[in-house]
């Protein structure tokens, strides 16, 4: 366990670790490409990126983000099982609407040619930091349907009308929820519109599953994140035709804005450096819409890790230590970077086996709060199926990343992109 400078502190014997390069600050994603194996970097800014995993590692520009999208900005990226390379992005729709395009690119001459493969109709942005937009996508490992996450407009349901442009608008059938696209559809049209959505939506009620991924089982997990008070951040199993309980529950909690008996002045949960608490979002809501049915749960986390949360009396806990479950995650870890493990290469404690599923995950790191979990980690997760979903253990494998934001995994080694400035892509090999 050598450190290396600037780099995450090591919490278990046999990793070695390794900066495979520096990294331009604003990287969002890392992918791999199963049609010649490199590594490639989206930067939301500066384009397309092919990583030289060396050693040396280099990291060489491809692509300029305006070579994929004229006037949209990149926020995620797949490959499917033939190379081609789906890219999402997001671009003003006049000054108060916005707008999500999915842009294929085929694989040929050291680069891609590139062409739509879907788009979204214009819908309205809530113009706070709660426009969480289109990022999220995977490709199915059959290669017949791309997925893709659309982020809720909206902390946790409540009215954001733009100023006055959008009156009692919330949620719209746009957002919140994950798609099933053709993969061999071209110029796809999502209007923002129920009836016509309703043949690509896949799961719904999802407030911002960044990071979607298929287990080597075929099941279809996501992380997401939790609203701007003291609730649990998930881990979806996510199924078609399930609602997985936004706005009106996060982890398996209620959302108290949905009671008529609800004073925000007494709720223990909201800490003051969170956007939606100083604006005032949180508060007696008589007009809060009823739930349209029944709920998926999260999957349960029995810990040790990731595990913290705060009571109704405001006082913080630990589940692990207090023998009790989270579902899922410490609020405010915001969890990416889900990767799963199997190679042979792996220590037998870190692969999976049967009906068990082995995976790791990274945590961008806590917005605020008191909460003393702050995650810029790396989890390993044990996925168990129980009952009618699954049941995880939680080991903190490493920590001090910087912002980690997206993760691959090859045979044994693990890539670790960062976000911030002055970051890294690392490697750590498990011996």
């Amino acid at each position: 366990r050598q450190p290396i400078a600037g780099g995450p502190t090591l919490l278990r014997d046999g990793i070695a670790l390794r900066k495979v390069a520096d990294v331009e600050g604003g990287s969002i994603r890392l992918a791999r490409s199963p049609a010649d194996g490199n590594l490639y970097i989206l930067n939301a800014a500066q384009g397309l990126y092919r990583v030289t995993l060396g050693p040396p590692g280099a990291v060489a520009k491809l692509a300029e983000s305006t070579a994929i999208f004229t006037d949209a900005v990149p926020s995620g990226m797949a490959f499917a099982p033939d190379g081609a390379l789906f890219v999402v992005g997001n671009r003003k729709a006049g000054t108060t609407r916005t707008q999500a395009l999915v842009r294929k690119g085929t694989p040929g001459g050291g680069g891609f040619s590139w062409q739509t493969f879907a788009a979204t109709g214009s819908y309205p942005l809530s113009n706070t930091p709660f426009d969480h937009l289109f990022n999220g996508i995977a490709v199915s490992p059959d290669g017949k349907y791309v997925f893709l996450n659309s982020g809720s407009r909206t902390d946790h349901g409540e009215v954001e009308a733009n100023g006055a442009a959008f009156p009692n608008t919330r949620e719209v059938p746009v957002t919140s929820a994950i798609f099933r696209l053709p993969a061999d559809a071209s110029n796809l049209r999502l209007p923002n519109n129920e009836q016509a959505l309703q043949p690509y939506l896949f799961a719904d009620g999802t407030r911002n599953s960044y990071d979607l991924e298929f287990a080597p089982n075929g099941d279809l997990f996501a992380g997401d994140n939790g609203p701007d008070a003291d609730y649990p951040d998930e881990l979806n199993w996510l199924r078609e035709g399930r609602h997985y309980g936004f706005p009106w529950r996060f982890g398996s909690q209620d959302n108290p804005q949905q009671l008529a008996s609800y004073d925000a002045s007494k709720d223990k949960r909201l800490q003051p450096d969170f956007t939606a608490v100083q604006i005032g979002a949180y508060r007696n809501d008589p007009t809060f819409p009823k739930p349209p049915g029944a709920f998926t749960d999260p999957v349960v986390n029995h810990g040790p890790a990731a595990v913290q949360f705060r009571s109704d009396d405001g006082q913080a806990h630990d589940a692990a230590k207090e023998g009790t479950t989270l579902t899922t995650f410490t609020p405010h870890r915001s969890p990416l970077g889900l990767v799963f493990a199997t190679d042979p290469k792996l220590p037998e404690s870190l692969r999976g086996s049967g009906d068990t599923l082995s995976a790791f995950m990274l945590s961008w790191g806590a917005a605020g709060g008191t909460l003393t979990d702050k995650g810029q980690d790396l989890l390993h997760l044990t996925l168990t199926k129980a009952g009618d979903n699954y049941s995880a253990t939680a080991e903190q494998i490493a920590r001090d990343f910087k912002n980690p934001i997206d993760a691959v995994m090859i045979e044994n080694r693990l890539y670790v992109l960062e976000f911030s400035n002055n970051s890294a892509l690392w490697e750590l090999t498990f011996t």
